[in-house]
């Protein structure tokens, strides 16, 4: 179901609101590019600093806007497994595809307290569910047996891998199968993940180049590896560049300069460096992107 290139968008503020103007027409920048889904309110959406209701917000404005155009798939993670259960179930009672979960953060549970978390979320409300495995972020990373065991729940569907693991992708498959979809959560990572049976990427780098991490993902899924290598080694500098400091920060940076958003940040974020924002602007421009 969710296979391609997926854009996990940013979301634009403006005088510290949510500037819904410029995300519809983010929005219609990633659908007129080929992108196949939009995960709105994720770690690159800042969802950790938006309230419930912004949040809410923005899943139904990208449902309105989406329109069923490609399916959208509804950041609804947390660390407490009752405001995950609640989110979710306003992402399911919206109209969204899925809901892409992270591992509790900060609590660092244990394996089975992962298990337990995502099966009574999983049991409760029927919407296909992405696991989201960032332990850069969380402190913690899910085991693949772990994934395994979830994996037989039938609508925990698939995985976002953000481990920066290879071993870790490849026994995930190997212990899953390849009905259970794998998609990357590194752009960098994208085409390896690819390459040992990934489906795809929920991506960072598609905010700003949407048709050619497109391009690149399709060319991979349709076998073209000589084509898929020469994208992912033309995108490799601006994949690293996105993380000279901490997502979304480059890529909201990144998006000011071309003039879709205004660059505006939740606290604790706050813009780059002058030298990091220079070292992006520079490369948005070998780029051709400004």
């Amino acid at each position: 179901m969710f296979t391609g290139s997926i854009v996990a968008i940013v979301t634009p503020f403006k005088n510290g609101k949510f500037d819904k103007e410029s995300f519809r027409k983010l929005i219609e920048f990633q659908i007129s590019n080929g992108t196949d889904g939009i995960v709105p309110v994720g770690c690159t959406g800042e969802a950790a600093t938006l309230t419930h209701d912004e949040h809410k917000e923005v899943i139904d404005f990208t449902l309105e806007i989406v329109n069923r155009r490609v399916p959208v798939i509804a950041g609804t993670g947390s660390n407490s497994t009752a405001e995950a259960l609640e989110l979710t179930k306003f992402a399911r009672d919206s109209g969204c595809n899925g809901a892409l979960i992270i591992t509790p953060y900060y609590n660092k549970p244990t394996p089975d307290g992962l298990y337990k978390h995502y099966k009574k979320i999983a049991e409760e409300i029927d919407i296909p569910i992405l696991l989201y495995n960032v332990p850069s972020r969380t402190g913690i990373s899910i085991l693949p047996e772990t994934v395994a065991h979830l994996a037989e729940l039938k609508n925990i569907v698939g995985i976002k891998e953000a481990s920066g693991s290879l071993d870790q992708v490849s026994k995930i498959i190997s212990l899953c199968g390849e009905n259970f979809v794998v998609l990357s959560g590194d752009d960098s990572m994208t085409l390896p993940i690819m390459a040992v049976g990934g489906k795809g990427v929920i991506s960072v780098a598609a905010n700003i180049m949407p048709a050619q991490v497109s391009q690149m993902v399709h060319a991979a899924l349709s076998g073209n590896w000589s084509e898929a290598q020469k994208m992912h080694i033309k995108l490799f500098n601006m994949f690293k560049a996105l993380f000279i400091e901490t997502n979304p920060i480059p890529v909201k940076t990144c998006l000011s300069l071309m003039g879709k958003i205004e660059l505006e940040l939740r606290m604790p974020l706050t813009p780059p460096s002058e030298e990091n924002r220079k070292k992006l602007e520079s490369i948005i421009k070998q780029y051709g992107l400004i």
